[in-house]
């Protein structure tokens, strides 16, 4: 199988080494999207704004590689705080109104930038 990087300019550039996403046979996989805003690169730091621009984010990732949010079908959400959950929870739904994907959702003691949170998916390629 090839293996291709996946990278925008609508979603923040990677800040280590790595690719925003790798596409496999017929997978898509996202790094972790932290809530940084890919224009001004600076870090959303309320939960709710959070949530909205680390999922743009992956959405920016997918649409670059040819696919959508509908196809994601795993998605993992690092929390610095799990009192944050509710509020994750009810942005996050909305980009998923129907079928929504598979999910794990954990606290994590720091993410990187000192960020609120992270997200990452695993998508269908069209």
């Amino acid at each position: 199988m090839n293996k291709q990087t996946v990278n925008t300019q609508n979603a923040p550039a990677a800040i280590g080494p790595y690719s925003q996403g790798v596409k496999i046979g017929n997978l898509i996989f996202t790094s972790g999207q932290l809530p940084l805003n890919p224009q001004s690169g600076e870090l959303v730091a309320d939960i709710e704004g959070a949530t909205k621009q680390s999922l743009d984010n992956v959405k920016a990732i997918l649409e670059s590689a040819g696919t959508s949010m509908d196809k994601i079908v795993k998605t993992v959400v690092f929390l610095r705080d799990m009192n944050d959950f509710a509020a994750m929870n009810a942005v996050y739904a909305t980009y998923f109104p129907t079928n929504p994907p598979a999910r794990s959702a954990v606290q994590v003691a720091r993410l990187p930038k000192d960020a609120i949170l992270e997200i990452e998916a695993i998508a269908l390629a069209e």
